[in-house]
């Protein structure tokens, strides 16, 4: 029994002091059923889809102290350049540049208003002999102001447009292409205008030079040693001409696409590309020339009778041998001025590429001259000024524009004298064209903006 007991108490749990003993739980009733079991559903639960981790930058490696002390000076120096550049840009302009700009335009106007009040009265809608010069004036007011606007502005703040202004010539030579396009102009063959009527006119290629001008010198400025290797000095450059002036050329408009390749291969040049690069670019150009002038149909009777215009003065070689009988008459002295017979409706563009010849009819040798002399000093001036510039960029800037100039005047007076073929080039300050004249003369407010920054110069 003893034995007994102790099993017993052993399988009875032990309780701790005050611990009551629990009861136990009533019986269920007999009758009762459990419930059947429901069949289990499966629940989805829609966990987050993982979100890729941000990819963490690496750390960068702490600066030295030499390093840092460089940055320093590096920082230090860019910003004494700027304020030295923000006090510089306050200096006065090229007053010599300036004043040739101004008297060409006066005299242009002068001969524009002499050559042009003929074929104004028997060609406009209201007889108006005054009707080119009215519109040239109000063109050359606003080219002024903006010549004078452009000149006080710092020129390196034109590198932030470089890409913009490029972009948008091209699209815009690529608009005035477009097959019946609304708004492009038509004039004797030629697609080269956008305008509303003749409220307003202007040509993409006057935009597309500047624009080439300004990006190549920002470009070329900043690769110095570069732009010997083919890769980098050449290869892109040479892409944006040929396209450029190939959108130019199939308006027609030779004259415009060599201006453009003119200008930018100066820029090419002045930037330190090969030699041998420019031996055989010059190989090139001349044998595209050939096939522009000898070639293609467009040209073939301009070669022909620039050669020989007498052999058919009443029909193609017209013009040009117009052209030389008013230089001819106007002798040494000239018949005086407003005098001319020849534009009495015997010469064809008189107020406009072959203005020229006017100047030699009624000023005679020595007004022409003079005239020419007038040019090659404000070409030459601008020279002086890119020489002078303060920096690469601004340097390659007054070269670009003044290369311009001075290609477009020599191609002018080259074609009027009958020393090249007829390219239908206008000479600046003087040939009528109001959008033309306007953008001229902005140009040559960027060249007086360069030229506020000038190094001084020794006296004597």
């Amino acid at each position: 029994m003893a034995s007994r007991g102790s099993s017993a108490a052993r399988r009875e749990p032990q309780r701790r002091p005050g611990q009551q003993r629990r009861k136990p739980a009533p019986a269920r009733p007999a009758q009762a059923k459990r419930p059947q079991a429901q069949a289990r559903q499966s629940v989805v639960i829609p966990f987050p889809a993982p979100q890729p981790r941000p990819k963490q930058r690496p750390r960068r490696r702490p600066l030295s102290r030499e390093e840092a002390q460089r940055r320093q000076e590096i920082r230090l120096r860019q910003q004494a350049m700027e304020e030295e550049g923000r006090e510089l840009a306050k200096g006065p302009i090229d007053l010599p540049f300036c004043l040739l700009v101004l008297l060409l335009m006066a005299i242009g106007l002068v001969m524009l208003l002499s050559a042009s009040f003929p074929s104004a009265y028997y060609n406009t809608k209201r007889n108006d002999p005054t009707y080119y010069f009215v519109r040239q004036g109000v063109f050359a007011v606003m080219g002024v102001a903006a010549m004078l606007f452009i000149g006080k502005i710092n020129y390196r703040r034109f590198r932030g447009v470089a890409k913009s202004l490029l972009y948008v010539s091209i699209f815009l030579l690529v608009f005035v292409a477009i097959p019946g396009n609304p708004v492009a102009v038509t004039v004797k063959g030629a697609t080269r205008w956008i305008g509303v009527g003749d409220l307003f006119n202007f040509q993409p290629s006057e935009i597309a030079k500047m624009a080439i001008i300004i990006y190549f010198s920002d470009s070329i400025s900043k690769k110095k040693d570069l732009m010997r290797s083919f890769r980098y000095g050449i290869l892109p450059y040479a892409a944006i001409l040929v396209v450029t002036a190939g959108l130019v050329a199939i308006e027609p408009h030779l004259s415009g696409a060599i201006l453009i390749l003119g200008a930018g291969a100066a820029l090419m040049l002045v930037g330190g590309i090969n030699w041998a690069w420019v031996l055989g670019a010059l190989g090139a150009a001349a044998g595209m020339l050939y096939f522009a002038l000898f070639v293609v149909g467009y040209n073939t009777s301009r070669i022909q009778y620039w050669l020989n215009p007498w052999a058919d003065a009443q029909g193609k070689g017209y013009q040009l041998s117009q052209s030389l009988i008013t230089i001819g008459s106007g002798g040494l002295l000239g018949v005086g001025l407003g005098k001319s017979r020849q534009k009495f409706l015997f010469l064809p563009e008189e107020h406009n590429d072959f203005i020229f010849a006017i100047i030699c009819e009624e000023l005679g040798l020595i007004g022409a001259s003079i005239i020419m002399l007038l040019f090659a000093a404000l070409i030459l001036r601008g020279y002086w000024i890119a020489l002078h510039a303060r920096d690469r960029f601004g340097s390659l800037l007054v070269i670009g524009v003044t290369t311009l100039i001075a290609m477009q005047t020599f191609l002018n007076i080259g074609v009027v004298t009958g020393l090249l073929p007829t390219t239908g080039i206008s000479l600046p300050f003087f040939s009528y064209g109001g959008s033309a004249l306007s953008i001229q003369l902005a140009e040559m407010g960027v060249v007086l903006s360069v030229s506020r920054q000038m190094k001084p110069t020794k006296a004597g």
